[in-house]
């Protein structure tokens, strides 16, 4: 009987793997309609074509596209999230943890394709899916801005209005999605690097410290 029962479980656990992997690779396919045609030009079909599936399959794991877009959202908060509460929880001086954060971004958004270009369309989905990815995302500001804060306080940056610098990052942060291509000579890697670099050393409080801004990569 415990033989069985085993059986059983394993049984579902590979199902539901199975099926977890297929919904992932339902969001990079429908990640990559998104950039190429945007949210609102693209259908059901579009994805389950691109997909590899019909359209009937692509209905057997998401109800619609705002579905499929919000978890293209929600997967993609929930690393910024993660990579947030990792610097947070580092001893590092606050420019290297700022940097790491803002890396990691980056590549959430160009490297982990189910991000892409769909992190910028939340208005268009139901104000009901809405509200919890924007509670994420103020969640998510908010430790950006804690971070930037610190480094005032501990004299590594210079002076400034956390929330206006906060808000300057993450706009130059998610717009690499739109500019950014795969088929580029840039690695996601460098694009992140690079990009950190330069925003956390227009926060250094001293001039000299820029040529110590490597320590924060």
């Amino acid at each position: 009987m415990v033989q069985v029962s085993n059986e059983r479980s394993n049984g579902s656990e590979r199902l539901r793997r199975r099926a977890e992997a297929r919904r992932l690779a339902i969001l990079r396919a429908a990640a990559r309609v998104f950039r190429r045609q945007g949210f609102a030009a693209t259908g059901m079909r579009d994805i389950a074509a691109e997909a590899d599936l019909s359209p009937g399959n692509l209905y057997h794991y998401f109800s619609g596209k705002d579905e499929i877009l919000y978890f293209c959202q929600d997967r993609s908060l929930d690393r910024m999230l993660e990579s947030l509460a990792a610097a947070r929880r580092s001893d590092t001086p606050p420019a290297k943890r700022l940097h790491r954060v803002a890396a990691a971004h980056v590549l959430c958004l160009l490297d982990e394709l189910e991000g892409s270009a769909a992190h910028l369309e939340i208005d268009a989905l139901p104000a009901r899916l809405r509200r919890r990815l924007v509670a994420k995302r103020d969640r998510y500001e908010r430790g950006i801005r804690s971070l930037v804060r610190s480094g005032v306080r501990h004299g590594q940056f210079d002076r400034c209005d956390p929330e206006l610098v906060t808000r300057a990052m993450l706009g130059a942060l998610n717009w690499t999605a739109l500019w950014f291509r795969p088929e580029g000579s840039a690695t996601p890697t460098a694009v992140a690097e690079s990009i950190a670099r330069y925003l956390v050393r227009g926060l250094l409080a001293r001039p000299a410290a820029a040529a110590a801004a490597g320590d924060a990569s």
